[in-house]
């Protein structure tokens, strides 16, 4: 078969957790860069398609199914990303790891993460990327930021705890093939779900937030961003760490450890001081 089953991808994964904390720093940081650059480069690509489109459904629809392609290039090119890596709370909670070993790793690679989606996001930006529609995608990008920094904390944190169980689950499908297209298609639609829901990524709003912020520091974007009526106010820096950022990255960890603990208290312990087999 070329499958494996959950018990065996729960095995394979405390392995990997393992290895993942053996990383040198600067494989964390490079592989998380690459990481953030390519769950950026499909948020522009949803943010492309769907900019001039009118009914809110459609839009969701749209963006679910082109973004959703995101985590399988990150999984098949064995980048490092931060809510994919809240499963590290597996071999943890095995003691097949210690826990600052789990917190170091976050950290590096979330750090890096941000690196490679906010230099996208500058890029298209700055460079012209988001002239399409005469700058209709530069407001589009702008409104998604307001919208992104106006969300409630307690909101913010459910959404970010749905999105990552979901993104949780991605992961583990994906593992669960030996092929790329088994891969791809495991973490093809978890994903597509969050997305169309609206649930919050964090590593995702490390593209939309600063690509809003950068977009609205250009006189032009700004200004028909301000005819069109978007208020842009809430798109800065310390909103958006504060208001969308904390509060999403706390929930994606929490839904990571929601969906962590029930792998491995199905698959990996009994609850009798035995590990099952």
């Amino acid at each position: 078969m070329n499958l494996f089953t959950m018990p065996e991808v729960t095995a394979n994964y405390v392995k990997a957790g393992v290895k993942k904390l053996e990383l040198p720093v600067y494989k964390m940081l490079l592989l998380g860069f690459l990481s953030g650059v390519l769950i950026a480069m499909s948020s522009t690509v949803s943010s492309t398609a769907a900019h001039s489109i009118e009914s809110v459904g459609v839009i969701r629809l749209v963006t679910g199914l082109v973004f959703a392609f995101g985590l399988g290039m990150v999984i098949i090119t064995s980048a490092e990303l931060f809510t994919g890596n809240c499963l590290l709370f597996i071999p943890a909670l095995e003691k097949e790891i210690k826990w600052r070993g789990v917190f170091r790793n976050w950290i590096f690679v979330y750090l890096a993460n941000f690196a490679g989606a906010a230099a996208v996001a500058a890029c298209c930006a700055l460079f012209g990327q988001l002239n399409y529609s005469n700058d209709g995608l530069a407001v589009y990008t702008i409104r998604l930021a307001a919208a992104k920094c106006s969300i409630a904390p307690g909101s913010a944190v459910v959404f970010g705890f749905w999105c990552n169980f979901l993104v949780c689950l991605g992961v583990f499908l994906a593992n669960a093939a030996q092929d790329i297209p088994g891969k791809v298609i495991g973490a093809y639609m978890p994903v597509a779900y969050f997305v169309t829901n609206g649930f919050e990524h964090s590593v995702a709003n490390m593209y939309y937030g600063p690509a809003g912020i950068f977009a609205a520091g250009v006189p032009r974007y700004l200004e028909k961003a301000a005819a069109a009526g978007v208020d842009t106010s809430p798109v800065t820096w310390g909103g958006f760490i504060v208001k969308n950022l904390i509060p999403v990255s706390l929930g994606n960890i929490l839904g990571g450890f929601c969906f962590s603990f029930i792998i491995w208290a199905c698959f990996l312990h009994d609850f009798k001081g035995t590990k099952k087999s």
